[in-house]
């Protein structure tokens, strides 16, 4: 039975589309993902997906604040969150990779998941994003962890960037 918050959720995610009912039809009778644009209504900034994972158990370690969607693909191995688009907007780091307007993505609906692809956290319908900050804190904080774990992403000294009126920390994992 559909309840008004998973209703919503398809409305905000369907609203990406070039045609919502066509990709409402896709996630029903079709192939059960719909490629949606990114840049519009949201970006999303997919990262290696051990280290997207922890980043997530951060994010929920902060009660009063629920995150933004995260789609993971596990195939891929990559787990996407989804953040307000903006042109200003760069993230570089080992493994980043920052899809906005002109990109696209594969999604199923958020009430199920579909072949590789599951929400590990669907959108809530009220268009919910991860702050860029908040994200880029969980991303250090998991990053850190990898390392001390010996784990890490590959040894870079890459920076970690987002928008440009935010401070920029740099991600390390340590040599083994």
């Amino acid at each position: 039975m559909w309840n008004t918050a998973w209703m919503r959720s398809v409305e905000w995610l369907a609203a990406a589309a070039t045609d919502p009912r066509e990709c409402k039809r896709q996630w029903d009778h079709g192939t059960g993902t719909a490629l949606l644009e990114a840049g519009r209504y949201w970006n999303v900034l997919s990262v290696p997906d051990e280290l997207g994972l922890l980043a997530v158990d951060v994010l929920w370690h902060d009660l009063l604040r629920i995150p933004g969607p995260v789609l993971r693909h596990s195939k891929a191995r990559r787990v996407g969150f989804f953040l307000p688009p903006g042109p200003g907007q760069q993230w570089i780091g080992a493994g980043i990779r920052h899809l906005g307007k002109g990109s696209w993505i594969p999604v199923p609906p958020p009430y199920r998941d579909t072949g590789h692809l599951e929400w590990i956290i669907p959108p809530d319908g009220n268009g919910t994003l991860h702050s860029p900050d908040r994200l880029e804190a969980a991303l250090q904080q998991a990053t850190t962890t990898l390392a001390l774990l010996g784990t890490g992403p590959p040894r870079s000294t890459d920076t970690l960037h987002h928008p440009p009126q935010h401070d920029h920390l740099s991600i390390h994992s340590t040599p083994r």
